[in-house]
This record gives structure tokens, C-alpha cells and sequence, in this order.
């Protein structure tokens, strides 16, 4: 049976081995994604090994409790697997994102003795119960949530939107297949999910030249380069600075000033919508740059960004230029939008003068 298992699932093992070793060697992210991405590889690992036992005993009716039992772990795996995804790939993620899949793994389990989802007949055949599409109801869910907080997060430039469209597409296909191709389709469902996060991961470490590995907005590097690149659309430029960042670094640690940033950052992410871009420029100096952008959309975005920061503790200072008609350059708008953004703050350190650390 080895054999047939290392025939059968050899480029999922190169695959995952490939992926392990790249995470072995990997920088450019924080241990705790690796660690959750290595969770990710050992679970398809296993869940092919689930479905290589479960389609070598499906013609044999002695082993039909064995394989309501493989089939109850596959049904919940899928599920498990997207969350999972969610947890490592969407910043501050609480585990709460598993009940649904839990829930399923509880349904699914049940099932065994009821059939509520899936029965396994005398004959070791199998038919749906009333609850028969729930495990790919949850799971499609699931997919849509991902793709929905992955854009959400994303600058929305073609760079992340490729990869996450890509990736969207290969899970969704492990939804679609098997109701097309049946139970053939066993034998690449494991790969599909393996090549299609390999892919991602891979997209994802050449964007780390472009993205700030903290807060997940652009870097300076991304700044300088899109500038140059048809600055004629730029219509509007927002500085933006986050006051009394040292004093929380002096008095609660760096970690705290890191969780305040990304904090801003989120908030950011939030408020921007088609034709705007987000950049951390500096430690914490962040500007946002708006291509095709009418000056009423710019004061929106304002807005947006003043209510979702107002939400939290932080507190930032905010500077703008807008040329609707191109006639100020971007280094002409990058000094009027920080001028404006420095008598901001300072009015709000006048304002608060026992907030010492700017």
C-alpha cells in the first residue's frame, strides 16, 4: 500500500517538502505565520493520506465503519483547511474563525451513526443525507470569506489580486470537481490544494520587496516606484502621522508601538477604496496616493480614515493636497499635504501638552 500511496501522491510530497524547506528558510515573515503554515502542510499531508485509504478500501465491505470514519475526517478537513488559511494569511485573526468547521467536524461525526450527512450502506456504497452538501456549503463559505478579507486586506493592486484570485480558484475547484469528475478526482484534490498554496506563498515573498513586512500596506520602496508611474493620474496625496508613538514605545515597549501601527494601518486598509493606495514610508509616517480620485471622494476617504481611527485609542495627524488638473506635481503635493499634516501636529501637542513624546 506505501507504494501505491508514493506512486500516487509523489508530487504532493515534492510539493510540501519544496514548501517546508522555502518556510525553513524564509525571513520575510514572523515565525508565527510560519508556524501556521507548517500546520497547513502537515494537515494536507495527512488529509491525502486520509483519502488514499478511504478509495483503496471503498470496493471492500469490511471496512465500511473504517470508512465512515475517513470520510467524516475528509468532509471536515476542507473546511478546517480554508480556516486555517484565514487564521495565517488574515492579520489579527482569532481562532473564532474555526467554529463553523468545528461544528461540521461535530455534524460530520454524528453522522457515522445517523447518516445525517453521508451513509456508508451495507455494500460499503455511498449516498447523501438531508445534510448531504452541507461540508462543501461551509467550505464554499468559507472560500468566499478568504477572498473577501484577503482583498480587503490587500492594496488592491494586480500584484495581490492575481495571486488571491489564483488561489480562490484552486480551492473553489475541490468544491466543483468531484460533483463533475466524480470520485477520479480524489487523486488530484490533495495536489490541487498543495500547488495552489505553494503558488500563493511564492507570490506573496516576492511581494515582501514592495509590502512593509508589519502593517502589510506598501513600503517606501513601492512609494518611490509608483510616483514615477503615470503621475499625471495622481489627483490627491494624504500625509498621514501617528501622534505619541515614542511615548508609547518608552513607556509600554516597542511591541505596543508595533500593535498601535498596525492598529492605523488596519484602519487605513479599511477606509480605502478602487484608485487608492496605501504606503508606511516611515516609522510611523504613512501616505496615501489617489489616482483618478474627485476631491469630494478624497474628503470621503478622509472621513473614513478620521471615524475608524477615532474607534481605537491611537490618534493621528492628517495633512492632503489635491490637483484635480495636474497642476502640481507630486513633490509639490508631498509638501503641501506634510505641511499641512505637521500644524496638525503640532495644534494637537499644543492642545495636549503632557503628551511629551512625539
Amino acid at each position: 500500500m506505501l507504494k501505491e500511496y508514493l506512486l500516487q501522491n509523489w508530487s504532493l510530497i515534492l510539493i510540501l517538502a519544496a514548501f517546508a524547506i522555502a518556510l525553513g528558510i524564509t525571513v520575510s515573515l514572523d515565525k508565527k505565520t510560519i508556524r501556521r503554515m507548517y500546520v497547513l502542510v502537515v494537515g494536507v499531508f495527512l488529509l491525502s493520506i486520509v483519502v488514499f485509504v478511504e478509495f483503496q478500501i471503498i470496493a471492500n465491505p469490511d471496512f465500511r465503519i473504517l470508512r465512515s470514519i475517513l470520510m467524516a475526517v475528509r468532509y471536515s478537513a476542507t473546511p478546517f483547511i480554508i480556516a486555517q488559511l484565514i487564521y495565517t494569511l488574515v492579520k489579527r485573526q482569532t481562532w473564532y474563525i474555526f467554529i463553523p468547521s468545528i461544528v461540521l467536524a461535530v455534524i460530520d461525526i454524528v453522522s457515522i451513526f445517523t447518516g445525517i450527512v453521508f451513509k456508508v450502506n451495507e455494500d460499503n456504497s455511498f449516498s447523501r443525507g438531508v445534510l448531504g452538501y452541507l461540508p462543501f456549503v461551509v467550505a464554499g463559505l468559507y472560500c468566499i470569506a478568504l477572498v473577501y478579507l484577503l482583498i480587503k486586506r490587500s492594496n488592491k493592486k494586480m500584484m495581490e489580486i492575481v495571486p488571491i484570485v489564483f488561489l480562490s480558484l484552486a480551492l473553489l475547484s475541490g468544491l466543483v470537481f468531484p460533483f463533475v469528475f466524480g470520485s477520479a478526482f480524489s487523486a488530484i484534490f490533495c495536489p490541487t490544494i498543495a500547488t495552489a498554496l505553494f503558488v500563493y506563498y511564492v507570490f506573496e515573498i516576492l511581494q515582501q520587496t514592495k509590502k512593509d513586512s508589519l502593517t502589510a500596506l506598501l513600503n517606501r520602496h513601492a512609494y518611490n516606484s509608483d510616483i514615477c508611474k503615470n503621475p499625471e493620474e495622481i489627483t490627491a496625496l494624504i500625509s498621514i502621522d501617528m501622534n505619541g508613538l515614542k511615548g508609547i514605545n518608552d513607556t509600554q515597549g516597542h511591541a505596543a508601538g508595533d500593535e498601535a501601527l498596525l492598529t492605523l494601518a488596519l484602519c487605513f486598509n479599511k477606509a480605502l477604496k478602487s484608485r487608492q493606495f496605501g504606503y508606511r514610508i516611515g516609522g510611523d509616517e504613512f501616505v496615501i496616493i489617489c489616482r483618478k480620485t474627485s476631491q469630494d471622494e478624497m474628503n470621503e476617504l478622509i472621513k473614513r480614515i478620521e471615524t475608524y481611527v477615532g474607534e481605537t485609542k491611537y490618534n493621528c495627524a492628517i495633512g492632503y493636497s489635491y490637483s484635480g488638473d495636474g497642476e502640481k506635481t507630486v513633490e509639490e503635493m508631498q509638501k503641501e499635504s506634510d505641511m499641512m499634516m505637521y500644524a496638525v501636529k503640532e495644534r494637537y501637542y499644543e492642545e495636549k501638552p503632557e503628551s511629551k513624546h512625539r
